[in-house]
Order: C-alpha cells, then structure tokens, then sequence
C-alpha cells in the first residue's frame, strides 16, 4: 500500500498492474479495497512448483508486469527466463545475514536479537531461485538498542522498508539498474555527475 500511496501522490512514476498472494492475508483484503487487479494462486492447491509457477507467470505476463515486487511474499515462485533480471524483494536484514528459507518476519528480528548485533537493516535484492542470494540493490540500516525486542525492532526497520523499497522501484523504473555478475551498479541519472 506504500507502493500505491506514493504512485497516486506522485511521487513514484510506476503503476501496479496485478497483485498476486499465495493465501488470503491483510494485503489482499487492502489491495482489492484500493481497486487493485488481486489474485490468490494457491501454493498448497498447485500440483507442484514447476505448476505454481507457470501460473503465477502467465498472470503476471497478462498482466503486462515489467517489474515484479515481492513483499512478503513466502511462497516459492521459480523464475523463468524471460523475467530474470524483472524481480526484486525486500528483506528485514542486511543480506547475506539473516536470509534464507525460513527466515521471514519476527524469526528475522529474533535471530538478529540472539546474535548480538549491533545494527541491522533491510535489504532490497533482485530475486533468483535461491532464497535471499540475489544481486543487492540497495541496503538502509537501524541500530538495535539495549532494550529491543522482535516486535521493537520489526518497527523500527519497517520503517526503513517503507523509504527502500520506492527508491529501488524508482531506479528499475529509471532504468538505472544494472546487475555485473552477483554486483548493481545503479547509473547515474541524465544530467547527473
């Protein structure tokens, strides 16, 4: 809904063409509420993954989707060619730690919480078929206080995934990224030094 919010105001020269969910959730039930073409392919419904993904790809090819966005999106979507270098996602931690099948949500924070670190973050990545190994796009940091707990701390980088999120669409958007091996380069924009 941040997403949408900052292309009515504006401020981000996108449009979401399709929203899909692997299962009912808060997400769905605002999207339709925002007037948002919303679909639910179910993971637990589909014969196999090779199954689930080609029907997740035939709605996002009709949809016209030039960018795919995962946020929150748990389920696992293997992608096809013509869509790689297309997908990005937003992470609770600073990749490579804190990533992987299963780490999502509070779990994320706990981990962070348990090994003592002093900073962390989201991280915005381009998406292969492994969990949280992709290309990096860009990465916003919090410091972890004394006092956090899971909940404290998923608040607080939220608020990080709502500022870094827009900014990485905006550079796909721009054209501005450029992925060199497991590397982005993000381009200067037109007029800039």
């Amino acid at each position: 809904m941040n997403l949408q919010r900052l292309i009515q105001d504006g401020q981000l020269a996108a449009r979401i063409a399709v929203v899909i969910a692997s299962r009912p959730c808060k997400g769905v039930e605002l999207a339709r509420q925002a007037g948002l073409d919303v679909h639910i392919v179910s993971f637990k419904k589909a014969a196999d993954v090779a199954d689930y993904s080609d029907d997740i790809t035939a709605r996002l090819s009709e949809a016209g989707a030039k960018l795919v966005v995962m946020a929150g999106f748990l389920s696992m979507w293997k992608i096809p060619p013509q869509f790689t270098g297309r997908v990005i996602n937003i992470h609770p931690a600073l990749l490579p730690s804190f990533g992987g099948q299963g780490m999502y949500g509070l779990r994320v924070h706990q981990a962070v919480l348990q090994a003592g670190c002093k900073v962390t973050g989201c991280t915005v990545h381009f998406v292969t078929n492994e969990y949280d190994r992709g290309p990096i796009i860009l990465q916003r940091t919090v410091d972890v206080m004394e006092d956090d707990t899971p909940e404290t701390l998923a608040d607080r980088v939220f608020q990080q995934e709502c500022i870094a999120l827009p900014a990485a669409v905006a550079l796909a958007a721009q054209r501005r990224l450029r992925i060199e091996g497991d590397r982005v380069r993000v381009l200067k924009a037109r007029g800039e030094k």
